[in-house]
């Protein structure tokens, strides 16, 4: 499957490896790659510092934190060294001002949807859902929110809640409009932080240094590695 995306950090070949470790969760509730794009855009955008041992759970697909699928040390060093690129690549760009172009996957005709990244994006809003929903009650900048609700509901069971019918056309605005909306997000709450925030640029969550079994897990939970995010499933 190729990959419409750019200014990305990874290249194309990553992309696609992290894109297959994605497939081959054993949960049958893992993102696909556009997902966790999405995912991992509002919570960078967001509100609030959200734990890695919170979020990766909902990316593999797991209820809990146990078996997060890794068959090695070596394979979660790779797999959490890709995603946290990934995410510092979303940071650092909306840090500079820049625009994050939501990395969409091609169907088997050559379309791309979005619906799969507005997914991603609403499920991250969830886990800071006050902060979010404050934005979307704001008049002058709750609009920057439409875009994403449109492909998170375009084929929602309720027909209440479905957009009207978008052309491909249409689509492509709608899509464009995800990217400036999510910029529009990650100023308002920069500018609206609790002035204990730190101000000196995003966060990074993972440096890509290698993490040895026994040192303590990125995530901040203050396990060992292979009892949380590297853990249970490891062979």
């Amino acid at each position: 499957m190729r990959i419409l995306s750019q200014n990305e950090p990874l290249t194309e070949a990553e992309l696609d490896r992290l894109e297959q470790f994605l497939e081959n969760c054993k949960a049958s509730k893992a993102m696909n790659l556009e997902e966790m794009d999405g995912f991992f855009a509002a919570l960078v955008a967001g509100p609030e510092i959200v734990m890695l041992s919170e979020y990766l759970p909902k990316v593999f697909g797991n209820e809990t934190e146990e078996a997060h699928q890794f068959e090695s040390v070596e394979e979660a060093n790779d797999i959490l060294s890709l995603m946290m690129r990934h995410w510092n690549g979303i940071a650092g760009t909306l840090f500079e001002g820049g625009v994050h172009l939501p990395l969409l996957l091609e169907d088997e005709d050559g379309g791309v949807h979005g619906n799969d990244w507005a997914r991603g994006f609403i499920r991250g809003t969830r886990l800071c859902h006050d902060g979010w929903a404050e934005l979307l009650a704001n008049d002058g900048q709750g609009g920057c929110m439409l875009p994403m609700l449109m492909l998170y509901h375009e084929h929602d069971e309720d027909p209440a809640l479905r957009p009207k019918p978008i052309a491909s056309e249409r689509r492509e605005k709608v899509i464009e409009s995800m990217a400036v909306g999510l910029g529009k997000a990650y100023r308002y709450f920069r500018q609206h932080e609790k002035p204990d925030a730190s101000t000196d640029g995003p966060e990074p969550r993972y440096t890509g240094s290698k993490i040895g079994r026994n040192d303590p897990c990125p995530c901040g939970s203050g396990k060992k590695y292979t009892r949380c995010c590297g853990g249970a499933t490891i062979h």
